[in-house]
Order: structure tokens, then C-alpha cells, then sequence
């Protein structure tokens, strides 16, 4: 375990090794600026008139079913099905059952986000689960916010929506990338890495990890031989490929979306195999399906890191009773507690508005009786209660910009089959303080 030491509003990871560093498918369809530092979620969405909801929570999805993060579309919606059975089943929010909508995310290709926000306001959604894309989420957030709505993402990690203007309604179960950036710098590093090549996708999401997994390895005394950030659209990535290729480095970094199976394939094309160099990967190209057609061994021992704790048993079996097809888990328990706290919130506001969900979400995710489950949490919110949420992925407490203020990051191995386990390698978890 690793503990994780303020500085500012970003954190440092601890390295495992010597080293002197502190510390973003289908899916079925049912019916259906952040505040400045001065300013909480809570106090923003509280100073809002008192209206009251229809009495009944509508929870909308915008996830992606189609574009480049559709592979993690099933976990996540798997994830908000589970929650919204279990919830519905406990009796429901305010006495009655959650009705949910799921809609697609696409991709920044398409206006499809847009699109699918725009239906999900006009079924008076009172709370939106998505984007996954922090580049889609970041197209619609005002759309949103704006109509004051909450916006809770399973799977944003981009930074910016540390400062993001948001009305306060804004929330993630996701860490900042500058924590996966530490966590994966810091193991490159360890790992005996002197050099490195790193191959990112040019958006927010791949600009973002690239600059931080530089700042920690340098600091860890490797070097950046290469940087390309690519365009995730373009047809061949021969010449990007090339130019790490000329710098020849230890460990190559791998940053992207599904678009990472050619970037893949190029590297193998040119020689820079998974056998002779390092290669390294991040939440947006980790999948168990991306890899499936390429030759046996293509990504064995390939490292990469994924945010959350493990998924348990237990929850993958549900998940899969719900989808039998289910084989990537990332972002599912993120997405089972989005729902969750979405829910328990509305619950303890007595109210189903977006701006009175916003003010509870802080409240209901700590400093109360600890519970683990929606049925456990609500039933002592009836009792009068103050209640501590710890979800499925984690303690999930919220700091005053909405982001979790304890996080866990997962290091993951490939196989010989090109899939990497459930089980990780280890874990680095660490409470983040302001």
C-alpha cells in the first residue's frame, strides 16, 4: 500500500522501490467552471432556490456503445444495472423505483453525446452517469451542469475537472491522471527503465498522462528519448511509430484508446515486440478483447495500470448473470457506485433534484456509520443516521472539486492469451488530502 502526500491539490506516490518520490460496447436501453477553490460542491448547490423533484429519481446513462471506448461500455453499464436492481429491490429512492435511461456516449467523432444528453434532459433526468471519454465529457458538461443536472463520470481521470467550471455538479469515482501518471512513471522507473519512448494519443486524456509518467520518471533519474502524440484518427501510425523506433529506448509507453491494437500492431511490424522491449499501458488500451486476434504472446508481460481496486468475485458473477458476455471488468465498480451515491444522496436530500443530490454526495461519502451497500446505507439514513458509503471500488470520499479523495491504482500484467488477469499485481492506494 502506498500512502499519498498532499502537495497542493495533486498527489505524490510513494515509489515500491528506493526511489525518492512522494507519491478514461454495448449496452441495453431501458425507458427512458468547477467552483474556485473557495467553493464546495455542497455550498454551490445549496445556495440554489429549493425547488423540489417529481418524487421520482430518473438516473441516465451517456456510455459508450459504439467509438473508440466502446469495449468498456458493457462493464459500466453492467455496473448501474446492478446498482439500479439492487436499489429498486431495497424498495427504491423516496418510495419509489429508479427509473433509468441508457444512452450512448459515441465518441469525439460523432455528435452522438450531444445527441443522447439532449434526450436524457428532455426524460427529466435528474442525475447523468458518463461520459467515460474525459475529451466527450468535457463536450457536454456545460449542456449538463448547466441545466442543473448531475454529471458523474465512472471514468474521467483528465485533470481538468480538478478546476473544471461546473455549477458544483460535477462528481467522478475516478482518480486524476496525475495519480496513474505518478503510479506508472514510478514504476517504469523501478522497473530499470533508463529510457523511454512514449506513444500518446493527442487529447487531454493522452497529453495529460504523457506529461505527468515524464515528470515522475525523469525525477527518478530516466530519461524520455521520444514523445510522439498522435492523432487517434489517423489510418497508419508507421511514421509515429518510426521515430521511437530511431531513439531505440528500454521501455515504450502506450497511451490511448482502441486505436492502441495498430499502434500495437505497427511496433510488432518494426521490430519493438513486447519481447525485447517494455512496454507499458494505461486504462484506455487495457482490454480483454482489443488483443484477441493477434498472434499468441503479442502483449505477454506487458504491464499496465488501471484505477480502482479489484472488482471481487462475488460482484463479476452478478455482472455477468446481467451480462453473460461480460469479460472487461474496468470501470464497472465505479459505475455500480456512481448509482449507488447518486441514489443515497437523493435519499438523504429527502429531494430528487440535481442541485440537492450535489449537496449530499460529499455528506453521504464520509465522516458517518460506515456502510457498504445501498440497502445497509439506506436503511440507516431512515434511521436517522449519517452514513459513510464505502463502495465496491474503494472508500470514495469526496473532496471539495467532487474528485475521490482516496484512490487505488492497479498495476496488471498481460498473459501469454494477450489478456491480463483480475487479480493485479499490486495496488497502490493513498488518501488525498485538498
Amino acid at each position: 500500500m502506498i500512502r499519498i502526500a498532499p502537495t497542493g491539490r495533486v498527489l505524490a506516490v510513494a515509489a515500491a522501490a528506493s526511489l525518492a518520490l512522494t507519491a478514461c460496447g454495448g449496452g441495453g436501453g431501458d425507458t427512458a467552471a468547477k467552483q474556485s477553490d473557495s467553493a464546495a460542491p455542497s455550498a454551490a448547490a445549496s445556495s440554489a432556490p429549493a425547488e423540489k423533484g417529481d418524487g421520482t429519481l430518473t438516473l441516465g446513462t451517456v456510455l459508450p456503445q459504439t467509438g473508440s471506448l466502446a469495449f468498456l461500455g458493457p462493464p459500466e453499464f453492467a455496473g448501474v444495472d446492478q446498482a439500479v436492481k439492487e436499489i429498486n429491490e431495497a424498495g427504491g429512492v423516496l418510495g419509489k423505483p429508479v427509473t433509468k435511461v441508457h444512452t450512448d456516449s459515441g465518441d469525439t467523432t460523432t455528435n452522438i453525446a450531444s445527441q443522447s444528453v439532449d434526450k436524457l434532459l428532455a426524460q427529466k433526468a435528474d442525475a447523468i452517469i458518463g461520459a467515460a471519454s474525459s475529451s466527450v465529457s468535457e463536450s457536454i458538461i456545460d449542456k449538463i451542469t448547466g441545466a442543473g443536472v448531475v454529471q458523474f463520470s465512472p471514468a474521467n481521470t483528465s485533470d481538468k475537472f480538478t478546476t473544471i467550471n461546473d455549477n458544483g455538479l460535477y462528481f467522478r469515482t475516478a482518480p486524476p491522471d496525475k495519480l496513474q501518471g505518478r503510479v506508472l512513471g514510478d514504476l517504469i522507473a523501478a522497473d530499470g527503465n533508463d529510457t523511454i519512448g512514449i506513444l500518446a494519443m493527442q487529447d487531454s486524456y493522452g497529453s495529460g498522462l504523457a506529461d505527468q509518467i515524464t515528470k515522475t520518471a525523469e525525477e527518478a533519474g530516466a530519461s524520455v528519448a521520444e514523445r510522439v502524440d498522435y492523432d487517434p484518427k489517423a489510418a497508419d501510425f508507421s511514421a509515429d511509430v518510426a521515430k521511437i523506433k530511431a531513439k531505440n529506448p528500454k521501455a515504450i509507453v502506450l497511451i490511448g484508446f482502441e486505436e492502441g491494437a495498430k499502434v500495437v500492431a505497427e511496433l510488432v511490424k518494426q521490430g519493438l515486440t513486447a519481447d525485447k522491449y517494455k512496454w507499458y499501458m494505461v486504462d484506455g488500451n487495457m482490454s480483454n478483447t482489443n488483443y484477441l486476434k493477434m498472434p499468441k504472446g503479442t502483449l505477454k508481460g506487458v504491464k499496465g495500470t488501471i484505477p480502482g481496486a479489484e472488482a471481487p468475485e462475488e460482484f463479476r458473477k452478478k455482472l455477468q448473470e446481467l451480462d453473460p458476455k461480460l469479460s472487461d471488468f474496468t470501470y464497472a465498480a465505479e459505475s455500480y457506485d456512481a448509482a449507488n451515491l447518486i441514489a443515497l444522496a437523493a435519499e438523504a436530500a429527502k429531494d430528487d433534484t440535481g442541485k440537492s443530490i450535489a449537496a449530499k454526495l460529499p455528506e453521504v461519502s464520509k465522516g458517518g456509520e460506515k456502510c457498504k451497500s445501498f440497502k445497509e446505507c439506506v436503511d440507516l439514513l431512515k434511521a436517522g443516521k449519517d452514513i459513510d458509503y464505502d463502495g465496491i471500488s474503494g472508500p470514495v470520499e469526496f473532496d471539495d472539486a467532487g474528485d475521490p479523495a482516496v484512490a487505488t491504482i492497479g498495476v496488471y500484467q498481460y498473459g501469454d492469451d494477450n489478456k491480463y488477469p483480475g487479480k493485479a499485481l499490486e495496488y497502490r492506494t493513498g488518501k488525498i488530502d485538498g
